[in-house]
């Protein structure tokens, strides 16, 4: 059964580009009650510092990593910065040096000190902790939260206090504080801003071997996910064209098959998809990638000199790279709605008819290009 086989090919390589991607986990500091859990929550996209996101990793004796898929979030537990700051100091210092000889997944990447706005005051164990998690060879953003803004200005308060910490010099990302507001106010209508430079900020710093997970654990910057998909596009059309080069027989698309799994588990992940969901979007979409593939070789068999001689016949890299790109693309606008949540379906279920029209559309778009270089 051919679609049989494609889900679980497609599962195989689901779970495959998820041990690539692995797991970024990003240390959160400070004093309780700054809205930690909430700028957490609000960039990730789920209650994740709230309800925790997995059975805890205890890593000391007050220092733990919740895991989600691509996601680890390291937290203190029991303990208070400014009372115990000594004990965490020395906790979250053994962790760090155990965790270098581990796998990238399972090491500490990047830490957000956040510090209310409106506190006024930058206090020196604050900068002594920021020195030392530095000093640990953590990138550090400090994140100034609740941060009350009107008419593109920041309250006054908050302004003084990030003065005070520029001045203090620190090893910080940026070299300055983020201004950050995580969740609209109701009663004030304040809005919400400053996720996406803080997003962006921890990209930039955060090690290249984990940026793709980072990618997919983030819902906010559906760009940033657009840019990361467009990457393993390419990747996978400099593939299908280096495979096409050497003279394959091509019998239904087979030769691009193990490439376009790749190509689209990988977008998958990027967009946070769960397996389920993305087996069977992929299924919905791919039978008419299939048949347009074969479709677009068998028109450029009659240009092919003794391409009859071949079973099949063979597949010109120009066309594999070109079906690849259209297939790619098309792929990412499904991709890109279900992540929105913006896929037609029937009663609360995906519509799967729909959904193949939607990437039939999609692809009938770039065809064109792929008859035209033919």
């Amino acid at each position: 059964d051919v679609t049989q086989w494609f889900t679980e090919s497609f599962r195989a390589e689901f779970e495959k580009q998820a041990d690539q991607i692995g797991r970024i986990n990003l240390a959160v500091f400070g004093k309780t009650g700054v809205g930690k859990s909430t700028l957490v929550n609000a960039i990730f996209g789920e209650p994740v510092a709230v309800t925790g996101i997995g059975a805890p990793v205890t890593i000391g004796s007050h220092l733990y990593l919740d895991k989600r898929g691509a996601l680890g979030v390291v937290d203190t537990r029991g303990l208070e910065l400014g009372h115990d700051d000594d004990q965490i100091i020395k906790e979250l210092t053994k962790a760090i040096k155990e965790s270098r000889g581990k796998p990238v997944s399972e090491q500490i990447h990047v830490a957000w000190y956040c510090i209310r706005g409106m506190d006024r005051r930058f206090e020196d164990f604050e900068e002594r902790f920021i020195r030392t998690l530095d000093s640990l060879g953590l990138p550090v953003l400090v994140v100034l939260t609740q941060v009350p803004m009107r008419d593109g200005m920041f309250h006054p308060d908050a302004v003084e206090l990030a003065r005070q910490i520029e001045a203090k010099g620190l090893p910080i990302v940026g070299g300055r504080p983020f201004m950050t507001y995580a969740m609209r106010d109701q009663f004030s209508g304040q809005p919400a801003y400053g996720l996406v430079e803080v997003l962006g900020a921890t990209f930039q710093v955060a090690p290249e071997a984990v940026k793709g997970a980072l990618v997919a654990a983030q819902a906010i910057d559906v760009e940033l996910k657009a840019t990361q998909s467009h990457k393993a596009i390419a990747a996978a059309v400099t593939a299908a064209a280096a495979a096409a080069a050497i003279p394959i027989p091509f019998s239904s698309a087979a030769v691009l098959v193990p490439i376009q799994l790749s190509m689209m588990a990988r977008i998958a992940q990027l967009h946070g998809l769960g397996l389920d969901k993305s087996a069977l979007l992929a299924v919905a979409s791919t039978s008419v990638a299939t048949s347009a593939g074969r479709a677009a070789a068998s028109s450029l068999l009659k240009f092919i000199p003794g391409a009859g001689s071949v079973v099949g016949g063979v597949i010109n890299a120009s066309v594999a790279s070109s079906f690849t790109l259209a297939m790619g693309q098309a792929w990412l606008v499904v991709c890109q709605k279900a992540f929105n949540k913006t896929l037609p379906g029937v009663a609360g279920k995906i519509d799967g008819e729909a959904v193949k029209r939607l990437f039939e559309e999609e692809l009938a778009k770039r065809l064109p290009h792929i008859r035209q270089r033919s």
